[in-house]
């Protein structure tokens, strides 16, 4: 079966720079080279939004220079915290729409994948972190899935248009979510978000979904605060996707150390 790799919220700063005291090139360069020494074989890494902390071009640029050589495909998305026009700069060959949108369908055997650019912007209005898909980035997802002739459709989006009971990061999702959602389950799509910083799944409006947690910081289970900007040292951590005919399966991989896997005897 063919793999793919996801990799979110990955928040790169300037040299010298960390969030909550962790150093995000750092933590994104031991994700890849954790995935890519388990799992060379993929034919495609996701890296779904939020690639930078500020959109900064500075930002970028250390981020082009971690990605130059891999072995495995990229295929690049935007978050609220990117910035459409330095990215672009930084990243001319990405995929993008007429429009200028970052968006793309790769063709895998059995599989299609959609990656959705859900930045709100320009303008960039200071504070503003919910996510949207214009009119015309809607009318390009539906001629997407329409064109899937078969294939069991993945799409990626960075802002989540479903409710996920973390008020604070519910309080910035993707707007008119409603209708993303009702587009995707007469497809019979699986969506894949991030934004949220934490590994869940569950379905909404007939749509199954699931979320990575970020390569660098994580948020914390707090389904009380209103507060999108909540973080907790947890490990980094990336997606695996298998994608047998027909199929979707999606593993969760923390960056750990290095440890010994046992068998367990019963009796022992």
């Amino acid at each position: 079966m063919q793999k793919i790799l996801v990799m979110t919220d990955i928040h790169i700063v300037e040299e010298g720079r960390t969030i909550v005291g962790l150093d995000p090139l750092a933590r994104f360069r031991a994700a890849l080279d954790h995935a890519l020494a388990r799992h060379a074989d993929a034919v495609a890494l996701v890296l779904m939004g939020d690639l930078t902390h500020h959109g900064l071009p500075a930002q970028y640029a250390r981020l082009a220079e971690a990605l130059a050589g891999l072995p495995v495909p990229v295929l690049p998305m935007l978050g609220n915290h990117d910035r459409r026009e330095a990215f672009l700069a930084a990243f001319p060959e990405a995929p993008r729409t007429g429009a200028g949108h970052v968006q793309a369908v790769r063709d895998l055997a059995h599989h299609r994948l959609i990656t959705l650019d859900t930045l709100d912007g320009p303008p960039y209005p200071p504070g503003h972190h919910a996510g949207r898909l214009c009119a015309g980035r809607m009318a390009w997802l539906a001629e997407a899935l329409d064109g899937a002739g078969g294939r069991r459709v993945l799409v990626f989006a960075h802002h989540p248009p479903y409710p996920t009971g973390i008020p604070g990061m519910d309080a910035i999702p993707l707007a008119d979510g409603g209708e993303v959602l009702a587009l995707l389950a007469r497809h019979g799509a699986h969506l894949f978000c991030g934004h949220v910083h934490r590994t869940i799944s569950g379905s909404t409006g007939g749509v199954p979904w699931t979320m990575f947690k970020s390569t660098c910081h994580q948020g914390p289970l707090d389904l009380v605060t209103p507060d999108s900007s909540l973080a907790i040292d947890e490990p980094g951590a990336y997606g695996v996707i298998l994608l047998p005919p027909g199929a979707v399966i999606a593993h969760a991989e923390d960056v750990l150390p290095e440890a010994p896997v046992l068998r367990d005897r019963p009796g022992a």
